[in-house]
């Protein structure tokens, strides 16, 4: 886990992204737990995700990664606007974008996290101060 998820604070990730890296996570616990022996007909068969998750119960990779960035989040806005990783969060870039749908931001990320917390209508400087 830890080679997977080196640097996952920083991360941007769309939802394709976060699907890949659940088929990376299953595909890799398959492998780990290997095949199992069905008792009605006695082959061998792969695990289900259901009884991957059963046998694994730890968080999966994406709600690690959502969570070490809050944490992140949280550590960068206390550190105040004079220290440069705050700066970095809180600039705006300058120049036109080009057309069409922008591009997914760290920031935009932080909001959606904070949406399925519940927490959409705060900004997110001011709750890590809290």
């Amino acid at each position: 886990m830890s080679v997977i998820l080196h640097g996952c604070e920083t991360w941007s990730l769309t939802l394709r992204e976060e699907r890949r890296l659940g088929v990376f996570e299953n595909r890799v616990l398959r492998k780990i737990f290997g095949p199992k022996r069905d008792e009605v007909t006695g082959e061998w068969r792969k695990l289900h995700n259901k009884e991957i998750n059963v046998l694994y119960p730890s968080p999966s990779i994406v709600r690690m990664i959502k969570s070490r960035r809050m944490r992140r989040v949280g550590h960068a806005a206390r550190m105040g606007e004079s220290r440069g990783v705050c700066r970095v969060y809180l600039r705006q870039p300058e120049g036109n974008r080009p057309l069409g749908r922008p591009k997914r931001r760290w920031e935009d990320n932080i909001k959606t996290d904070l949406e399925k917390v519940g927490c959409e209508s705060m900004d997110w400087i001011d709750l890590a101060q809290d």
